[in-house]
Parts: structure tokens; C-alpha cells; sequence
């Protein structure tokens, strides 16, 4: 089951409908889960190395977050000329009540825990930004949520950081700091290189996915994965980002050989249980954010 998907990015002016944006964030989950061979994470060829999740969960997980991301960007417009520092706070309720959709649609299993908090921040603000009528596009949306984040790694993960979580845990053993990190830069790995990449792959004739391929090495070469080392450790996660840097390159996903050395990698995942969920969570964002104009 493939979505078609918008040839050229849409520019989002004063008079577009604001649920335009929170639609394209809906489809970016469905474009993420359809890419395939993804190295240890669920697409239409397997489960990756997850054994509580398949396909199916994602489809029903996206269609319940669907419905809330309208909401966020309607929360961002109602709260634009309150402080930014306000924000997060604000839109935590929504974001629980997302989470609690999510869990009901796929019996508990979560599916998309990250992508909820990253896209609720990029609607808000995209709400934020189109009620007070200032520029809209990826650096200025990453911009906004970074400002909305100021502090958040500070608080949650260094102050008081009792480490009941496996995020806590990860960032006082190893410094990782996980989606909130990723949040408070302003995505910054997204908008300084993996993006880049995609629109560089697209521009040198590359078909979507490909370039969407391109985009989850990088991220997996880049991103210190949360997800994968809580799985299989530092040396687990120092081992993924080395393989797909060197798939990278190797010419990445371009032809008959790349998507062979893809599905090499996705078993050698498998077999070592790693799941690059962070980076998948960051393509999603880098999808999204490749639809708004320049």
C-alpha cells in the first residue's frame, strides 16, 4: 500500500488552510513506515528487529495521531502572542492524550511516542508562526521550537534526573540526550544535514526514495540513537553509525546494489536486535519539513 506523494513543495502563504500542514505531517508517517528496506525497523518487506510490531501497527497508529495534529497547530495559533517559554508546557496535555490514542489503536505498543512529540512541537509552531503572520519555513519552524524547548534537556534529563527512564539512564551514563536534545536544537541534524541531503539527491535526479534512503543513513551515521542503545549499548550504536557511514560511502541506496547492501545491513540489524527509531523519527521531520518552500 503506497501514497502518492506531492511532486514539489507547497508553499504555506497567509491564505493556505492551516490543516494543510497537519495533514503533510499525517502523510509523513505513512511516507517513513513505506520506505523500504529500512536497516532493523518495520516496512512492507518485514518487522525489522521489533517481534511486537508490524505494518498494520503503524498504519492504525498514524490514523490516531492523525487526528490530533490539527489540534496542535490550533493550539499553537490560540497560544502565538503568549511567551514562547509557555508553550511546552501548554501543549503537554494534548501530546498525553495523543500518546494515550496511539497506545489504544496499536493494544499498547508504541509505534510513534517520538514522532508524537516531535511533530505536536513543529504544528504548534507552525500554528504560532501563521497567527502572527511571520515567514514559515524549515529554519524558521526548527527556530521556533527550539526557542519553545529552551531548557528542556537542563530540566528533564540533568536536574533531578532519577534515572527511572531509559533516557534518563542513557544521558548520565553516556551524555545522550536523546529527542529532547534533538527538540531543543532545533532539529538541528535535520536542517544542516540530512535535509540538505534530500533535496541535494532530489536535485541530482534521484527518485523520493532514494533520497529518503540517503537521508535515514545519514541520520543513522549522525544521530546518537536512543533507541539503539538501549538495545545493544554504546558499542551497538558506535557500530550502526560506522556501518552506515560506510554504506553512505559507497553510493548509499543508488541502484541494484545499494538495495542490496541495504538489506544486508537490515539483517545484520535484525540479528544484533538494533532498531534506529530516533532516525526514523528524525526522517519524518525531514519529510515534513522538505514540503514547505525555500
Amino acid at each position: 500500500m503506497m501514497h502518492s506523494l506531492p511532486a514539489e513543495p507547497v508553499s504555506y502563504a497567509p491564505q493556505t488552510k492551516i490543516g494543510d500542514f497537519a495533514h503533510a505531517a499525517y502523510r509523513a508517517l505513512l511516507v517513513e513506515v513505506n520506505l523500504t528496506p529500512k536497516p532493523g525497523l518495520v516496512d512492507r518487506h518485514n518487522n525489522g528487529a521489533h517481534r511486537d510490531m508490524n505494518l498494520g501497527h503503524f498504519y492504525r497508529s498514524a490514523r490516531a495521531i492523525g487526528i490530533w495534529l490539527p489540534r496542535f497547530v490550533r493550539q499553537g495559533r490560540d497560544d502565538a502572542f503568549r511567551p514562547v517559554a509557555e508553550q511546552l508546557l501548554r501543549l503537554r496535555p494534548l501530546g498525553l492524550a495523543c500518546e494515550t490514542h496511539m497506545f489504544q489503536a496499536t493494544g499498547g505498543v508504541n509505534t510513534h511516542k517520538g514522532s508524537v512529540f516531535s511533530l505536536g512541537l513543529l504544528c504548534a509552531a507552525f500554528g504560532r508562526r501563521y497567527q502572527r503572520q511571520h515567514p514559515i519555513n524549515a529554519k524558521t519552524l526548527c527556530a521556533e521550537v527550539a526557542a519553545m524547548c529552551h531548557g528542556l534537556v537542563a530540566r528533564e534529563l540533568q536536574q533531578h534526573n532519577a534515572l527511572q527512564t531509559a533516557g534518563q539512564r542513557l544521558f548520565a551514563e553516556h551524555g545522550l540526550s536523546g529527542a529532547r536534545g534533538e527538540a531543543e536544537s532545533g532539529f538541528e541534524r535535520v536542517i544542516n544535514g540530512a535535509l540538505p541531503l534530500y533535496r541535494q539527491r532530489l536535485n541530482a535526479g534521484c527518485d523520493e526514495q532514494t533520497a529518503l534512503m540517503d537521508s535515514l543513513l545519514w541520520l543513522m551515521a549522525h544521530n546518537d540513537d536512543t533507541n539503539v542503545a538501549s538495545r545493544g549499548g554504546i558499542e551497538g550504536l558506535r557500530w550502526l553509525q560506522q556501518r552506515a557511514a560506510e554504506l553512505l560511502a559507497k553510493g548509499g541506496a543508488q541502484g541494484e546494489q545499494g538495495i542490496d547492501r541495504l538489506r544486508q545491513f537490515d539483517a545484520e540489524c535484525i540479528t544484533r536486535n538494533l532498531s534506529p527509531g530516533g532516525s526514523a523519527d528524525l526522517l519524518i521531520v525531514t519529510w515534513l519539513l522538505a514540503q514547505l518552500a525555500n
